[in-house]
């Protein structure tokens, strides 16, 4: 990821993709869960993002599966880096997942998430939840609301 940008300039200079990954960045800093858990955000533009994580021993429920909280806690990741792409502020409305096979100890999973539709303030996103074999583990719709505020201000 590029190098932090604490104010954007208030002229259009940055590209939506570039606004992007500015607003990730500076979004994965202040994101301790994410960071704790060994997120890693691979790629983010405007309206998508991709994030893997390691499955570690921990994260291992009681039949030795990854325990479902933990892919949704990827998916989700994946959808709030999605949704604030364009650098205004943005959170969950509403979320389901479904589960599609069971995640082992030591795979690697990576959630992709698609801006599916961004109408006014609410938007839909699709996130896809793959091992490493490409093998989807879990579907994740997330739903958006805008709030007030910028991820990155904004220079006036």
């Amino acid at each position: 990821m590029s190098a932090q940008v604490s104010q954007l300039p208030e002229d259009d200079s940055l590209s939506p993709d570039e606004l992007a990954r500015a607003a990730a960045q500076a979004m994965y800093e202040a994101d301790g869960c994410t960071r704790a858990l060994g997120m890693e955000l691979l790629e983010v533009r405007a309206g998508y993002a991709r994030l893997s994580m390691a499955v570690r021993p921990e994260f291992l429920n009681g039949h030795q599966t990854c325990h479902g909280g933990m892919i949704f806690s990827l998916a989700d990741s994946a959808f709030a880096f999605a949704c604030n792409s364009y650098n205004i502020n943005t959170v969950a409305a509403g979320c389901s997942i479904e589960f599609l096979r069971p995640v082992l100890r030591d795979e690697v999973l990576t959630a992709e998430a698609v801006e599916q539709v961004l109408s006014g303030r609410n938007g839909v996103y699709d996130i896809r939840v793959t091992n490493q074999a490409g093998e989807t583990v879990a579907l994740f719709r997330g739903k958006s609301a805008q709030i007030r505020g910028n991820v990155i201000p904004v220079a006036t």
